[in-house]
């Protein structure tokens, strides 16, 4: 598949398309090739306080907030069909500037998107109050009431679903929304726009600003017009951006790094467990905070396992993510790449053993790096303990299951974790135990907008999916009428 052309993005603020107040632009570059494909406008501070009051503005002529469940459920089940829709456009424009396999893009990025959006559309009418059985001579009832304006921050790794996560429950709940994608990966979030505005959603309801972290989105993380924060990124930044909002008191969701486990027990089968080990580490190429970089297997069948990933791996499909066949693309940037690189350098400097991978693979000019399992490493070491984000898998036996869930446990994150074994009684023993906001057992990554995820620990908190996401962009108002 080629290249297709991308028009010079802009800002939508208020339902319309503008440069940035001193008309500043930053290139967007395909990791595919390292080539700039399209410019956008970058915003600053004036173009995100432009930007907020136009989301204050929609809020509060009640355009939308003022709308029944059931009709802001009927727009955003538009917004639905028009993804499915525009599912070829919006695929490729993932591929193009993430460096997403087309394939899984198709499958995975536009389907979660879609699938987000009308699963919000269909609980958009379920939020309401209850009546409270009091001693008081009066009629107690709770209110489910909008926040206002959401200030919705996503990182470079999924660009569509991420935004979906935020957005679509945000604007289920009667919330208008300002935007800030990633300055790296911002073109879904500008086609989004369009859609929004196709699917009937009123003029400053949705405003995307793009532009650099430390600018536009200190910008929106400081603003007093903002009502709610919900931020996805590095644990780093998040600290940061969960400050900022306890100086303002301001109610914030943060999913944060991982650096997830899979526990692979002596009982497990192992041929259906090394697809999902595989799928774990490689799947974004590494860049996926509920990724399973740590494997974590039963000192019996450890060698054993070894030996399979070793085969197999090198055999994973690496390459252009336009073609249909590639499961692995690039690095979404330079950046990442080098990181990759210093974390697996230091490895072998700790005499670490490189099972496969372990090195850059030169390929149009693009940010490739080989699916890489280490072994040998103590669980001490830097190459276990933090977050690498990219296709590497580091191989930790363990001979019990207390040791298996210490080992699991022993870093500081806790956003996903995973089990393999046949033993019903054990799987949901050693789910209780780990310490994660979501565990999988005897697969890995099954996601749907119906399943609450996030993170304990420097993972962070609150909930993504899920009614408690609904929940989280609300606030209860209790009304008590006296009856004498």
């Amino acid at each position: 598949m080629t290249t297709f052309e991308i028009e010079p993005g802009r800002l939508f603020i208020g339902g319309q398309w503008r440069e940035a107040a001193d008309g500043a632009r930053t290139e967007v570059v395909d990791p595919s090739r390292g080539a700039v494909v399209t410019t956008v406008a970058e915003a600053g501070a004036a173009d995100v306080d432009a930007a907020v009051r136009a989301a204050r503005e929609a809020f509060d002529d009640g355009s939308w907030s003022g709308l029944s469940g059931r009709e802001r459920g009927r727009i955003l089940h538009r917004v639905a069909e028009l993804i499915r829709e525009n599912a070829e456009d919006i695929a490729r424009l993932e591929s193009l500037d993430v460096g997403k396999p087309i394939t899984l893009a198709h499958a995975v990025d536009v389907t979660n998107a879609a699938n987000d959006y009308e699963h919000f559309a269909a609980l958009a009418h379920t939020l309401h109050g209850a009546n409270r059985d009091t001693p008081m001579n009066a009629l107690a009832y709770t209110r489910r009431e909008p926040l206002g304006v959401v200030a919705a921050i996503t990182p470079f790794n999924f660009p569509l679903i991420l935004a979906g996560s935020k957005i679509a429950p945000a604007l289920a709940a009667g919330n208008t929304v300002v935007h800030k994608p990633a300055d790296e990966t911002p073109l879904s979030a500008l086609y989004m726009a369009r859609l929004f505005q196709q699917a009937g959603v009123p003029d400053g309801v949705v405003n995307v600003v793009t532009g650099a972290g430390p600018v536009a989105g200190e910008a929106l993380l400081r603003h007093s017009g903002v009502d709610k924060i919900a931020f996805t990124g590095s644990t780093a930044v998040g600290r940061h951006a969960a400050s900022v909002a306890g100086e303002a008191l301001k109610p914030v969701t943060m999913e944060l790094g991982g650096n997830a486990a899979h526990v692979v027990f002596e009982d497990a089968d192992l041929e259906k467990a090394v697809g999902a080990i595989i799928k774990g580490f490689v799947f974004n190429s590494g860049q996926f905070c509920m990724g399973g970089p740590r494997l974590l297997v039963a000192r019996s069948v450890y060698a054993t396992l070894l030996g399979i990933l070793e085969q197999a791996v090198p055999g994973v499909p690496l390459g252009d993510p336009r073609q249909p066949e590639t499961v692995i693309g690039p690095m979404a940037g330079e950046k990442h790449l080098k990181k990759v690189e210093e974390y697996v350098e230091l490895a072998r400097k700790e005499g670490a053993r490189i099972v496969c991978g372990g090195e850059r693979l030169d390929l149009d000019g693009g940010y490739y790096y080989k699916p890489t399992v280490i072994a040998d490493l103590p669980n001490d070491s830097r190459v276990i303990q933090e977050e690498i984000f990219g296709p590497v898998l580091t191989v930790q036996p363990f001979d019990s299951e207390d040791e298996a869930i210490r080992l699991a446990n022993s870093t500081p994150y806790g956003l996903a974790s995973g089990v393999q074994t046949s033993n019903l009684a054990r799987a949901h023993r050693i789910a209780d135990r780990l310490q994660a906001g979501i565990v999988w057992v005897n697969d890995w990554a099954m996601l749907d907008p119906a399943v609450p995820f996030g993170g304990v620990k420097d993972s962070g908190f609150g909930r993504e999916y899920g009614p408690e996401a609904l929940a989280s962009y609300t606030r209860t108002k209790s009304v008590v009428v006296s009856l004498d």
